[in-house]
């Protein structure tokens, strides 16, 4: 082969990317990791009931974050998660835009009048799109009381604990963060089992299955979130 000549396999990469199957692929992914990423997210927060059932102060919720925060790998698993989130944006944006050019206008919107989820009337693409900008959102106000600190702030030294509790006995914090993990639900009841279909774990045998399991996570994952809200807010 001469030098001039470049093998069209080097480039295999870039195409699968590129491609509308490789965009929903790489999208499923992206879902499934951050849907990893709730469950173990919730199951450290879940250390804060600790406290109200045997009174220890918060003690094992602190050593959990604070086992976290020591850790030199936590940079790069946040730039990983970032990374993530983003990716996921970018990916659902692009596809939403090809499955609506690939429809035609006229017919896409035909489509969407017929499609129905749940007592909401919606198209699942739309639910998705809009539940996806709320918890987007969510997630920013969440950041900006934890990590940030932008609001809700306490002063230095403030165990992890108060800090968390702190936040979430605020009004307004409550009510967000109530409204943000019951979206979140919403949310993954349709991208938990979307994104095994992306992968290709598609089969009239197990989609049934897959569906109660993502509701089943769904409601898991909303509740666990938005129980902490109402217990510290009420207690």
């Amino acid at each position: 082969m001469s030098q001039g000549k470049r093998s069209p396999s080097r480039y295999w990469v870039i195409r699968f990317i590129v491609s509308t199957v490789g965009q929903k692929i790489l999208m499923g992914i992206t879902g499934l990791g951050l849907c990893g990423f709730l469950v173990a997210h919730l199951s450290g927060n879940l250390l804060m009931y600790h406290d109200p059932l045997f009174q220890d102060g918060g003690k094992h919720y602190n050593e959990y974050a604070h086992f976290l925060h020591s850790s030199e790998l936590l940079p790069l698993a946040e730039a990983g998660l970032f990374g993530m989130i983003v990716l996921h944006l970018i990916l659902a944006v692009t596809t939403a835009r090809a499955n609506r050019s690939a429809r035609g206008s006229q017919d896409y919107a035909e489509k969407q009048t017929k499609q129905k989820l749940g007592m909401l009337f919606f198209a699942p693409h739309n639910v998705m799109v809009l539940t996806g900008i709320i918890v987007f959102g969510f997630l920013c106000v969440h950041l900006s009381d934890m990590k940030f600190e932008l609001r809700n702030q306490v002063p230095a030294g403030t165990e992890p604990f108060k800090h968390a509790v702190h936040v979430l006995k605020d009004d307004f914090s409550a009510v967000v963060y109530v409204v943000g993990s019951l979206v979140l639900g919403v949310h993954l009841a349709h991208g938990f089992q979307s994104a095994f279909r992306s992968i290709g774990f598609a089969h009239p045998k197990y989609s049934p299955f897959l569906g109660k399991l993502s509701i089943v996570f769904a409601i898991v994952i909303a509740i666990g979130f938005a129980s902490l809200p109402i217990w510290f807010r009420f207690n």
